[in-house]
């Protein structure tokens, strides 16, 4: 019997729309897997694999040769990672379980096949690709154009994630005024957003780090239309 769980999170996820017969066949091949939080799940250049996001917040971020990560994409419950790299091969991306996480790995192998032989298959993988190119170009109209909540809150992640051991807490050792140099702003309007973050229990603020309560709200939060 399947894993109520995965399938719930398997129904969300745009391979709940896949014919009956390849959903089951998928449910009975993969395989459910726990990871703390801070663990790598995977590595630049790691053969391609797709995993379903059963529960969790993870990150994919790319580094540069000289250590410098940037987020490109973060994956909450019934998403699903590493549709790409079915498709294109391994990329020099990897994934980053910020919160205890738990994925279901989709056999690369049945899916591929899949898409090769039916239509309705590769239309919905091209679909979920396409979702994750507007993901990925609305993450960088954050970066760039977003509210100094929005962008405290994603750099907040962002810093506190290349920082963080397995199944450590997330903490950014960051001051205010880092903080504001880092989002293009000052230090009164940062400390008014930190604030705003601390009253809703999302953070917690030193003089020097901001622990995060609840990466998973705020990375909502870094995301919302609202956020001033």
């Amino acid at each position: 019997m399947a894993d109520p769980d995965v399938a719930d999170a398997m129904a969300g996820s745009f391979l709940g729309k896949l014919p009956s017969e390849l959903v089951g066949e998928l449910l009975v091949e993969g395989e459910r897997t726990e990871y703390p939080a801070g663990t790598t799940v995977y590595r630049e250049g790691a053969p391609p694999r797709a995993a379903l996001v059963v529960a969790g917040l993870l990150r994919v971020y790319l580094t540069s040769s000289e250590g410098r990560q940037v987020t490109v994409r973060y994956a909450r419950n019934a998403d699903v990672l590493g549709i790409a790299v079915l498709v294109g091969g391994p990329v020099n991306v990897a994934v980053q379980a910020l919160a205890p996480s738990s994925l279901f790995r989709i056999d690369a192998r049945t899916l591929t096949m899949a898409a090769r032989q039916d239509a309705r298959v590769a239309w919905a993988v091209a679909e979920e690709l396409n979702r994750r190119l507007y993901d990925t170009l609305q993450q960088a109209a954050i970066n760039a154009f977003g509210s100094v909540k929005q962008r405290v809150a994603a750099h907040l992640l962002d810093l506190a994630s290349t920082q963080q051991r397995p199944q450590g807490r997330l903490v950014a050792q960051v001051s205010q005024q880092e903080l504001a140099d880092a989002v293009g702003s000052v230090r009164e309007v940062v400390a008014r957003a930190l604030r705003e973050l601390r009253v809703a229990g999302l953070v917690a603020t030193a003089p020097d780090s901001v622990v995060i309560f609840d990466p998973a709200r705020l990375h909502r939060e870094s995301w919302s239309s609202t956020a001033t």
